[in-house]
This record gives C-alpha cells, structure tokens and sequence, in this order.
C-alpha cells in the first residue's frame, strides 16, 4: 500500500502539504492564470466552483491514495504559490507520473526545482517507486528544462495527443529511474 494518509515535506523554503478548502482562493489565483495554462491539457479555470470540485477530487484521491497532491507553500508567510502530484501509479511497477503548476509571480524563483527534488526523493525513498514518468508540451521549454535539471530524460514525442480550447499539441515524454536519481543524489 502506498504510505501518503499524511504527508508534510519540508524543504529549506518551502513545504509540500496536503490541499484543503482553505486553499481555494489561491488555487484559483493558480490555475486561472493563462500563462500558467498556456501548457496544460485543460484550460484556465473561470470560476471557483471548479476549484472547488478540483479539491473534492483530491480529497478522493487522498482517500483511496490514487494520487498523491500537494500544495507548494513558502514556510515564510504559508503562502500557497503552486502544486505538485504524484499520479498514475501503477503500483505493480512501482511508477507514477508528475505533475505540477507554479504560481505565475513565482515563477524564476527556483520554488519549483526546490519542490520537485522534495517530491522525487519521497517518491523514490518512502514510496520506493522505480520510475517516474512527465508528459509536458515540447513548447514549453521551462518545464522540459525543469526536467532535465531534475535528470529526467526525454524519451518520446506522442504528436497531436492533445487538443484544448481546438489548439492541437503534442506531448514530450519524460522518465526518471530510482537509480539515475540515487546516483545523482547520494547525498539524500
């Protein structure tokens, strides 16, 4: 069984947590921003009645542990500047995916990178996944930088998988191993 019924992850800015209702307004603030949305596979929120429905959606998830979604909190002030989600688990492979939004005022922070090298290192020690999988737009190059900083490789382009708001894009296809990530980082 995947251990997350609570999961707190400190980092030296930040700290992963657990979504709740409180986190509506800034979750909105998130996911309705265009630049945001610009790469996702769905378009911007327009109301908070979706957030709301997003939330009860991760309250499911925490619940039957189907995916694993954490907020992106600065512990300076608890402001709530992005997400991070572990998701797709394919627990007889020990795999999952990744997912993750970064407030548009934060972005160029290096919240992001800090968040991410949390989430992973959990995932490849407490969950003890094998392999961990990224599916961005090839348009967005900071996301696939992010990437490929983390050490993720670039092993695929699935073309036309997505169309949002009529917008045909494709999809560059990411994976990280355990091993590459605990031989890049002994030190964790």
């Amino acid at each position: 069984m995947i251990p997350f019924d609570i999961v707190t992850i400190p980092t030296r800015r930040l700290t992963l947590r657990f979504l709740t209702d409180l986190d509506t307004h800034a979750l909105f603030e998130i996911f309705s921003h265009p630049e945001v949305m610009r790469f996702w596979s769905s378009p911007p929120l327009t109301d908070l009645a979706q957030v709301q429905q997003m939330l009860a959606g991760f309250y499911e998830d925490y619940s039957t542990r189907n995916a694993l979604h954490l907020g992106i909190e600065l512990q300076a002030g608890n402001v709530l500047v992005g997400a991070c989600t572990l998701y797709h688990f394919h627990v007889a492979s020990r795999r999952a995916e990744l997912g993750y939004a970064l407030g548009r005022p934060f972005w160029g922070s290096g919240y992001m990178h800090e968040a991410l090298v949390a989430l992973i290192t959990y995932a490849f020690g407490p969950l003890y996944l094998n392999r961990l999988e990224a599916d961005i737009d090839p348009r967005n190059l900071a996301s696939a930088k992010t990437l490929e900083r983390l050490g993720f490789q670039k092993e695929g382009l699935l073309r036309e998988r997505w169309i949002v708001r009529g917008e045909v894009s494709d999809t560059g296809f990411y994976g990280l191993l355990r091993r590459d990530w605990l031989e890049r980082h002994s030190d964790v």
